[in-house]
């Protein structure tokens, strides 16, 4: 699917809610400070008049907007087994007036202070449980630390990060 698609594909399940879409823009749309590290997904920003129905219970109903989409487009084009991840769907990220930025900037803020934890005690900091997303914001934020390595442990919603210095001690 193209951007375009893309982007009424997420103006319909949006509006489906009754809630109507001001703009949806890309990130290509954006200049490059505001454009996500992350080189491989493509961020969708909607705007809208009332996100509070998104961010709500921890932001539970923009969550499952993201995995609809994401689903419906692995399902168009499941046929094709050559696609590359972006072009399944794994590689996109809807966004409900910057609430998955700001998560991911705590996230980062979040990652950084335990590491600088791990690194002043020289052992290994658990993070509380997360969903697999934050998971993996925290494996890339922290993979070009040296003297730290990061895993998942834990089964389910208990699932964490643990980040273990490896440096000299």
């Amino acid at each position: 699917m193209n951007k375009n698609e893309i982007q009424n594909l997420i103006k319909e399940l949006i509006e489906r809610t009754t809630i109507s879409v001001n703009k949806i823009t890309t990130d290509e749309d954006k200049p490059a400070t505001l454009r996500s590290d992350q080189d491989n997904t493509t961020w969708f920003s909607v705007e809208v008049n009332q996100p509070h129905y998104f961010w709500d219970r921890g932001g539970e109903a923009l969550f499952a907007i993201n995995h609809l989409v994401r689903r419906i487009i692995e399902n168009k084009t499941s046929h094709n087994e050559e696609l590359n991840e972006k072009q399944r769907g794994l590689g996109i990220l809807v966004d409900v007036n910057g609430f998955q930025k700001k998560r991911i900037e705590n996230i980062h803020a979040t990652a950084h202070m335990m590491a600088e934890r791990a690194r002043y005690f020289k052992s290994n900091i658990e993070i509380d449980p997360m969903p697999a997303f934050e998971r993996r914001i925290v494996h890339e934020f922290l993979s070009d630390a040296t003297d730290l390595k990061t895993e998942s442990q834990g089964e389910g919603f208990s699932r964490r990060v643990v980040i273990k210095y490896t440096g000299s001690i």
